[in-house]
């Protein structure tokens, strides 16, 4: 089978900073995909560049089996970015519903879905709120309902739980791992928290724009010979040095 996302020596550069240098990843359908590493490595540019917002330098990307970036695609692909691209002087319900319809829901799967993504993030009581009076894990929060309203079967998600509390960060996890085993949804996630790369399937950890190494949790502790994820990203950037 045709891997869902497939990322072939892709070098990037802004000006004489290179960004990505001789990035491959291999994602398969239904798997929930860790990038880790710190601020600065170069995740977001990767996940621009998957979504298609941003342009290889050298080497390709497929999505789907169709060469980024492609516009027709962008139905199938829900990306939740770092910042907040809201409509602050709209309501939660407002956001919610202009992006749906960017994606042509009809009404009824409008009100489906909406009601949903809303109850996912917690937001439901909110949603009659102008976005401006949100706090900033609230826009966040709702970031993440926009990502969903579609329906999309790739997620891509830059630091989806920062500002989160613990206790709706742990529902949220819970629904990623629904997606992924229930409707076969292919998810990407970027974060800087070890406890969060844990869960996923597999994990590549970025740094200085080049990927350390990769491969499932079990299996990066077991090379590394540690027990603690913190440590198998310090010895693994060890090891490339």
């Amino acid at each position: 089978m045709d891997p869902t996302i497939k990322v072939e020596d892709v070098n990037k550069s802004y000006g004489k900073k290179p960004v990505l240098s001789g990035v491959n990843l291999t994602i398969p359908k239904g798997q929930l995909f860790g990038l880790i590493g710190p601020s600065g490595a170069g995740k977001t540019t990767l996940v621009k560049m998957i979504v298609g917002m941003e342009k290889a330098d050298t080497g390709s990307i497929h999505v789907l089996n169709q060469k980024m970036p492609n516009l027709g695609l962008l139905q199938e692909i829900g990306y939740m970015a770092q910042s907040d691209a809201l409509y602050v002087e709209l309501t939660g319900e407002e956001n919610l519903k202009f992006f749906a319809s960017l994606f042509g829901l009809n009404k009824e799967a409008q009100k489906k879905r909406l009601a949903y993504v809303a109850s996912l993030v917690n937001l439901t009581a909110d949603l009659k709120k102008r976005v401006a009076a949100y706090s900033g894990g609230m826009k966040r929060r709702l970031s993440l309902a926009i990502a969903l309203i579609q329906d999309p079967k790739i997620l891509i998600l830059d630091e989806p739980t920062v500002g989160i509390d613990p206790e709706l960060k742990l529902s949220i996890w819970k629904e990623f791992l629904r997606l992924k085993n229930e409707e076969g949804k292919t998810i990407i996630v970027t974060t800087h928290v070890m406890d969060e790369a844990v869960k996923c399937d597999y994990v590549a950890m970025v740094r200085d724009g080049r990927i350390l190494t990769s491969g499932s949790p079990s299996e990066l502790k077991a090379l590394y010979e540690t027990d603690d994820f913190d440590e198998v990203f310090l010895k693994a950037g060890v090891k490339q040095a």
